[in-house]
């Protein structure tokens, strides 16, 4: 039952992915699409500074509670148990793994000037912006200004949960889970962009 619920769980994020990129019609999102405001190319304590708030910030924070929540309240991984200190357990898990992600993504980032902040598209309808936000969960901006596929966002996600495996519960540290986590990393991405876009006021985050 546990596999068959990872694998309903994982072919919905790739169906999501999907349609996300088959929306794309070339590698950049056209001009009135991208953000409005003015970005300057990010620097390296403006990377670090991104790295510390997307994983210890209140956004990030809170969803962990309420993933903890969840994972106590239906006891998954069982070892862990139904109790506050399997709810520590859990929480302390997905920060460790959110920490490596974002460590991973904004260092690999560097080496080919990939921006990891999201910024607003200021656009006017809610269904186009949360259409951006879909887009901007698998491309990001580089130095330049342009859009490109967010590779480095593409190493982390997947390596970080696969790391995570050695240091995981036995009943989940398999492939199939590191997959299922990998694919709610980028959706959890894509909710991030959607509040951000809809109540960032176009700032970078």
């Amino acid at each position: 039952m546990k596999a068959m619920k990872q694998s309903l769980v994982l072919v919905c994020m790739l169906s999501f992915t999907a349609c996300v990129f088959g929306q794309v019609k070339s590698p950049s999102p056209d001009p009135d699409q991208l953000a409005a405001v003015s970005l300057t190319p990010i620097s390296g304590n403006e990377r670090l500074r991104w790295t510390v708030k997307s994983t210890v910030g209140t956004g990030s924070l809170v969803t962990g509670v309420f993933s903890a929540a969840w994972g106590t309240a239906i006891n998954e991984p069982e070892e862990y148990g139904p109790h506050y200190g399997g709810f520590a357990k859990r929480y302390g898990m997905r920060l460790t793994g959110v920490a490596a992600s974002n460590s991973i993504e904004a260092g690999a980032g560097a080496i080919w000037k990939e921006d990891p902040r999201y910024v607003s598209s200021n656009r006017g309808g809610i269904i186009e912006r949360v259409k951006y936000a879909g887009r901007m969960t698998f491309f990001a901006r580089r130095a330049d200004g342009t859009i490109a596929p967010a590779y480095a966002r593409y190493i982390a996600v997947p390596t970080s949960n696969f790391i995570s495996n050695s240091w995981r519960v036995e009943s989940e540290s398999s492939v199939s889970s590191a997959l299922v986590r990998t694919g709610l990393g980028f959706a959890g991405r894509f909710v991030g962009n959607v509040i951000h876009e809809l109540w960032g006021e176009g700032q970078a985050h």
